[in-house]
C-alpha cells in the first residue's frame, strides 16, 4: 500500500468519526474573544490534561490559558507533556485516572494511536474531551477544535490569489503523519487543487511542526529541485518559518504561508517573510474544552462538537493579532 493511499484511507475513517459524532450530538460554531467569566459548577473540580507536546507555541498558549481559566474558576489542574508520542499519553491518561480527575483534556499526537486513551477513560468512568487533534474513537465525549480542512483550503487558495496565475510549483510541508491537523489540511490543499491541475506539488514531506526540521527539509528540496520552487505551502507556521530560514540562506525569495498566527508568524506578515497565516484561537479552543467538561462532569447539556473558525492573517490587518498573545 503507497503513502499516499495509507492517507487517503486515514482520512476517510476521520471524516466518518467526524459524521458519526455529529449524528450523536448537535454541532455548534464557538466563538471566545477572550472575555472571562466564572463558570457555574466549576469550583472544586478536579480536571487533568494531555498534550502532544508542550514545546510549541501553540501548545504552550493552550495550557496556559488553561491555567489561568483553572485559576479564576477554582479548579485544580496539572497538565502533561506527551512529548510526541501516544504511549506516553496514555500513561498519563492512566496517571490521571490514578489520580481521581473528574474530567480529562486529550490534545492527541495520532489520530489512531490514542484511541486507547478514549478507552481508558470511558473504563473508569471519566468524561474525556478532545481539543484542536482528533482521535479516531466514538467513545470521546465531546470534541472542541477548529475545521483543518478549511485551513488547508484557506491556505491554498491566498497563495493562489497571492501568485496571480494558475500554473506554479509547490512543495508542502505537512505535520506530524497520521495527525488529524495533518490528514485534514492536506485534504483542503488538495481540494483547492483539484480545479487547478497545472499546479504542481513538486514535494512534500513531514517535519512534525518543528522549525529546525523544516530548515533542513527545505535545503534538501532548494539543492533538489532549486528556481523550480515557486511557492512553499506549510501546515503550520513553525514550518513555514524553518522553511524561510532555509531559503533566505540561499538569498532567495520564495513565498511561504502557513496556519496558527503564531507570535513570529505575524512578525514575519509584517516584515514580508510570510505573506499570511491563517490564525487558530488556542485560548478559545481549550475554554471551549474545558467548559465543556464541566458541563459533562456536572450532567448538563453539552454540545458534542465545538467549531471555532480560522481567521486569515494579512498584511492589511496584522496588526490585529500582535497583542492576542
Amino acid at each position: 500500500m503507497t503513502r499516499k493511499t495509507m492517507k487517503k484511507m486515514m482520512a476517510t475513517t476521520l471524516t466518518m468519526v467526524m459524521i458519526g459524532s455529529t449524528a450523536l450530538g448537535s454541532t455548534a460554531v464557538f466563538a471566545a474573544d477572550g472575555a472571562s467569566e466564572k463558570v457555574e459548577g466549576a469550583e472544586g473540580l478536579n480536571i487533568g490534561a494531555t498534550y502532544y507536546t508542550l514545546q510549541t507555541e501553540f501548545c504552550m498558549r493552550m495550557d496556559n490559558a488553561a491555567q489561568k481559566w483553572a485559576e479564576e474558576n477554582g479548579v485544580k489542574y496539572k497538565s502533561y507533556d506527551g512529548n510526541n508520542d501516544a504511549a506516553t499519553q496514555l500513561s498519563q491518561v492512566e496517571t490521571m485516572i490514578a489520580d481521581g480527575v473528574d474530567a480529562i483534556i486529550l490534545n492527541p499526537q495520532d489520530a489512531d494511536a490514542c484511541s486507547a486513551c478514549v478507552d481508558a477513560a470511558d473504563e473508569a468512568g471519566i468524561p474525556i474531551v478532545g481539543v484542536n487533534t482528533m482521535v479516531n474513537n466514538d467513545k470521546l465525549t465531546a470534541y472542541v477544535g477548529s475545521q483543518d480542512v478549511s485551513a488547508g483550503e484557506d491556505i491554498m487558495k491566498y497563495m493562489i490569489d497571492y501568485m496571480k496565475k494558475n500554473a506554479f510549483n509547490i512543495v508542502v510541508i505537512e505535520g506530524p503523519m497520521g495527525q488529524s491537523a495533518q490528514l485534514q489540511r492536506m485534504e483542503g490543499i488538495e481540494n483547492v487543487l483539484k480545479d487547478y491541475p497545472d499546479i504542481q506539488i513538486l514535494d512534500q514531506n513531514t517535519a512534525n511542526w518543528s522549525r529546525s526540521e523544516a530548515m533542513t527539509l527545505m535545503e534538501t528540496w532548494i539543492t533538489t529541485y532549486g528556481d523550480d520552487i515557486d511557492a512553499v505551502v506549510s501546515e503550520n507556521d513553525e514550518m513555514a518559518l524553518g522553511a524561510r530560514e532555509a531559503i533566505e540562506a540561499q538569498n532567495m525569495d520564495i513565498p511561504c504561508i502557513g496556519i496558527d498566527g503564531i507570535t513570529d508568524a505575524v512578525a514575519a506578515v509584517e516584515s514580508g517573510k510570510m505573506i499570511a497565516s491563517d490564525f487558530q484561537n488556542a485560548e478559545g479552543q481549550i475554554t471551549g474544552a474545558l467548559e465543556t467538561a464541566v458541563k459533562c462532569v456536572n450532567n448538563e447539556d453539552y454540545e458534542k462538537e465545538l467549531w471555532i473558525p480560522f481567521e486569515m492573517i494579512t498584511p492589511d490587518n496584522y496588526k490585529d493579532y500582535q497583542s492576542k498573545y
